[in-house]
């Protein structure tokens, strides 16, 4: 129940030390292994402590505790907890400070969160708030957890290097005109400061400079972590950057331009790049006195931050017992002929470490090749090296890294794909964790989408942002990739029968891995693709389309997922074509449904000299089902821009309720036209 900054205190002047950040998963197989890889991090990494994120208006809220709970109860970790406080009500932000008391939490990072949308949010429970009770600024927050708990909790705050932007396009975006806003929250009472994310290491030097040598004093003391990103892909941090309007510059872009085919050299081109900024960061923060602090954004993954924070040095030592804690148990004193055997001599035949070959179990010796099955199997050389003890802190890192046998299984997930990636990761989903938003102000949204009145105004938003004329729909604040040109007009025709897509990729059959619309991976590849298209699409429509996908000759020919708002699902799996041949063949009407085990497609795959195929985009029910409530979610968001009752509000929530969202996957990836011409037929 330790406050960071007396930890931070306790530390020696000139010591190091770093945070790890992590969101809540999305489904209970990510957050189960999140769970290890949470004990794993804590044991080789020992962090100072972590930081648990909070969902736009409390969206997360308990899967947010849930893990702030692991976190600080199960594995013993100091932990921060996440809390913004617009679009929320008083009612929960009161409920989750009781609930951190419970749990042990003494750390809260007060964030402002989405731009205020008060009367979409208000909930009738609570009580009208005096004029200082007004949650518009995290300013506020800041204010309303001193006043009514005291020096219990430890605050923090956010603060932008490169300034903060409101909007999309960052106009008005600099440090000093923020720098106003981050006295009120010092001011207010906040005990450290954590920065967003950033690149620019002479914009970080700027910011700290200003801050210590501001003319309000307010920084002189205040603690000043610096929030840094390991580069997990080139889409991901290019898409991060987009968000967050942290700007990479051109010499470090570059450096990731040359190695974008190749996720593998792109993460650690981006270990290096991290770790440089780190070293820059350490002379810069030498200059004022006491601990020099780090905050790492690992959006659930270890192997890049763990190279960083070893290659950095900023890994604290550890105890001889961690270091070096042996699996083998005591052994008793041997006694011969009633004379105790020296200790020291049986203490040396006793802990003799078995081979390779035998730890942790004994492995069958296969000669003349590599072994298949690494776990029970070892190779003549590796049968007489002697094993190390499993659980040591040395270990721990190289598993970490993804060395050997079981480093390959904890980092498994990599290289994640966002919702396209395996849903069993606990970095599956959006890269923020943020939840449900629409990642724009109401001003934005308004001159975006207008005020649609019809299922027209509707087509016509999507089909614009097919052709380029609108920069984001609700469900996507991207442009499309250069991809998308082999089968825009295909799109654009969907979205004129108001199916309207969210995501698409065409069919792909054996092109080079340098190729340069579809490449991707290690030179001397080759790439593949199954078409698949991801819709909304009325529920009239969506019956005829149902029929025609589950009829005999599509089995095995395509593959789909469906679902509703009111969660009724629907896919290949559940469809009993053996009870539909049968009924076919004796006139019997057919048992439509049956228990499923739900199939997992793979529709982007590789193969690469040396390696084996690599799948890294993947569609299956777990990860569908995860994000069609966001999708659904969505809509509700969309519609609270809008007055209560007003014609567009009406028109989304009616189109929530009837729509269903579908994802159709092609498998013939040789014939490029075989799904579209299955949905125009």
């Amino acid at each position: 129940m330790e406050k960071i900054t007396d930890k931070v205190a306790a530390l020696p002047p000139d010591s190091n030390y770093f945070s790890l950040e992590f969101f809540p998963p999305k489904t209970a197989m990510g957050f189960a292994n999140l769970r290890d890889r949470l004990e794993r991090m804590a044991r080789g990494l020992r962090p100072l402590f972590v930081n648990v994120t909070w969902g736009a208006g409390g969206s997360t809220a308990q899967k947010s505790l849930e893990l702030a709970e692991i976190c600080q109860r199960e594995l013993g970790l100091t932990t921060c907890l996440h809390l913004t406080c617009t679009n929320m009500s008083r009612r929960l932000i009161d409920k989750t400070l009781e609930d951190a008391k419970v749990l042990g939490i003494r750390n809260i990072l007060a964030l402002r969160g989405d731009p205020p949308r008060a009367a979409e949010y208000h909930d009738e429970n609570d009580p009208e708030p005096t004029d200082d009770e007004e949650f518009t600024w995290a300013a506020d927050l800041v204010r309303y957890i001193k006043k009514n708990h005291g020096d219990y909790f430890c605050v923090g705050v956010a603060a932008y290097p490169e300034g903060h932007a409101e909007e999309s396009h960052p106009r008005e975006q600099s440090l000093e005109h923020d720098l106003p806003y981050l006295v009120e929250k010092v001011q207010a009472g906040a005990d450290f400061i954590m920065t967003q994310l950033f690149f620019d290491i002479d914009a970080y030097e700027h910011f700290e400079n200003t801050l210590r040598d501001h003319p309000s004093g307010a920084f002189k003391d205040v603690m000043i972590l610096p929030g840094l990103m390991p580069i997990q892909s080139y889409q991901m941090i290019k898409r991060t950057t987009k968000l967050s309007h942290a700007k990479i510059p051109p010499a470090l872009m570059a450096r990731l331009d040359a190695v974008k085919g190749d996720d593998e050299k792109v993460k650690m081109e981006g270990v290096a790049i991290v770790s440089e900024i780190i070293e820059r960061i350490k002379e810069i923060k030498s200059r004022t006195p006491g601990p020099r602090g780090f905050h790492f954004y690992t959006l659930n993954l270890e192997k890049a931050v763990t190279f960083i924070a070893e290659r950095t040095n900023l890994i604290p030592p550890g105890t001889p017992e961690e270091d070096d804690s042996a699996i083998l148990p005591d052994f008793p004193q041997l006694m011969i002929n009633g004379s105790s055997v020296p200790t020291r001599s049986i203490q040396g035949l006793s802990t003799r470490k078995g081979s390779i070959g035998s730890d942790p179990r004994d492995r069958v010796i296969v000669a003349n090749q590599r072994p298949s099955h690494p776990d029970y199997e070892a190779s003549p050389s590796e049968a007489g090296l002697p094993a190390e003890p499993v659980n040591t802190r040395a270990n721990t890192l190289a598993i970490s890294e993804g060395e050997g046998v079981l480093g390959r299984e904890a980092t498994w997930d990599d290289f994640p794909n966002g919702r396209w990636g395996d849903a069993r990761s606990p970095a599956y989903g959006q890269i923020d964790g943020y939840g449900v938003s629409l990642h724009v102000t109401v001003p934005q949204a308004l001159q975006l989408w207008g005020s649609p009145k019809t299922t027209e105004d509707i087509n016509n938003i999507f089909i614009r942002h097919l052709k380029g004329e609108l920069s984001a729909i609700p469900w996507s604040e991207e442009g499309f990739n250069a991809e998308t040109e082999a089968i825009r007009d295909n799109l654009i025709k969907l979205n004129s029968k108001g199916w309207w897509s969210l995501a698409s990729q065409p069919a792909v059959n054996g092109l080079r891995s340098n190729d340069g619309t579809f490449g991707w991976g290690p030179q001397n590849g080759f790439v593949f693709q199954k078409a698949f298209v991801e819709f909304f699409i009325p529920t009239a429509d969506w019956r005829v389309l149902e029929a025609k996908l589950k009829q005999l000759d599509m089995k095995d020919v395509v593959c789909f997922y469906a679902t509703n708002a009111a969660g009724d699902f629907i896919s290949t799996d559940t469809v009993n074509f053996r009870a539909r041949m049968a009924a076919d063949a004796d006139g019997t009407a057919e048992a439509d449904r049956r228990p499923h085990e739900p199939s997992t497609n793979a529709v982007t795959w590789g193969v690469f000299p040396g390696k084996e195929i690599l799948t890294p985009t993947i569609i299956e029910e777990v990860s569908f089902r995860a994000w069609s409530e966001e999708a659904f979610g969505i809509w509700s968001e969309w519609a609270k821009i809008y007055g209560k009752g007003s014609d567009t509000q009406k028109l989304l929530e009616d189109l929530k309720e009837d729509l269903w969202l579908v994802n159709v996957i092609h498998h013939d990836y040789v014939e490029k036209d075989a799904l579209w011409e299955l949905l125009f037929q």
